[in-house]
Order: structure tokens, then sequence, then C-alpha cells
């Protein structure tokens, strides 16, 4: 993944990095999460916001491959 240098306020960058350290992750792990739920949440706002954090959760954990079966 490509990396890009932005400008964030102190403040928020700081809630970041204490809220990501809870979640295992980095302030910039934090940041693009955070991004990334915003983004889903603004084009479904029809979805509550827990349902899309739920769904992106999803998506990350391995997943098997379903078969079906004739019977």
């Amino acid at each position: 993944m490509s990396t890009v240098s932005v400008r964030v306020d102190a403040g928020l960058f700081s809630e970041a990095a204490s809220i990501g350290k809870a979640e295992y992750r980095s302030a910039a792990q934090q940041i693009n999460y955070w991004a990334m739920l915003g983004k889903n949440a603004l084009a479904n706002p029809d979805l509550p916001i827990e349902f899309i954090r739920e769904i992106l959760i999803a998506k990350e954990l391995p997943q098997e491959p379903f078969e079906f079966r004739e019977e």
C-alpha cells in the first residue's frame, strides 16, 4: 500500500492514537479506519453505522468457500 502524508489536527491524531491503541491499531490505521467507516456511512445513509461497522469487520475475517452439495 502506498502512503501519502496529510496534515491532521493534533487533537484528532491524539484521540486516534488512544483509541487505536485499545483496538491494536496505530494512529494512522485508526484514522484510515474512521475514514473508511465514514465513507461507507455516507454512501449508505439508510444503514445504521453499527451495521456498517459489522460488515467491515466481517469482510476482514477469514472465509471458507461454500460448496453446494447435490442430493
